[in-house]
């Protein structure tokens, strides 16, 4: 991807104050053309810029209030058929993997205790993966952001 010149950054400075800004209220906030914007959403959009708006959809609203971070140790040779049958788990959310002694940092959501436990049991279960070890979220405490690093991005252009 090209790097991000001072008009991406500021087009992403203000989706991040508010992310649900129509292409023609940017343009007016922004100073730029409608079709200015729209091709720069689109480029943007098409590098791979925006991530999921999934990201966006709370699990709680879902049903499934309670969230954990379950550490995998595996076997490496088995990490891609692991990552496939991770993938198949409708309460994973996301999955890192990690450098040090843990091998994959696995997010889930789940109804409750009882369904956080089978959830853990099923990965624990899957060919390769050796040992779990589950920590219960109990709440963010910083919100996903970005702006921080728009800002930092911007004061070096």
């Amino acid at each position: 991807m090209a790097p991000l010149d001072h008009v991406d950054l500021e087009l992403l400075a203000a989706l991040s104050c508010d992310p649900r800004a129509t292409v023609v209220a940017l343009s007016d906030r922004l100073g730029m053309s409608r079709n200015t914007v729209q091709a720069r959403m689109a480029r943007l959009d098409k590098a791979g810029v925006f991530l999921s708006y999934e990201r966006s959809i709370s699990s709680r609203a879902l049903g499934f209030p309670i969230e954990a971070f379950i550490n995998v140790i595996l076997r490496q040779a088995a990490l891609p058929s692991i990552t496939a049958e991770l993938a198949r788990i409708p309460e994973v959310l996301q999955a890192h993997g990690l450098s040090g002694q843990v091998d994959l940092l696995v997010r889930v959501a789940c109804r409750d205790t009882q369904h956080l436990f089978d959830t853990d049991a099923r990965i624990l279960s899957i060919e390769g993966v050796d040992r779990t070890e589950t920590s219960l979220a109990m709440g963010e405490v910083i919100d996903y952001r970005l702006s921080p690093l728009i800002e930092m991005a911007r004061a070096d252009e």
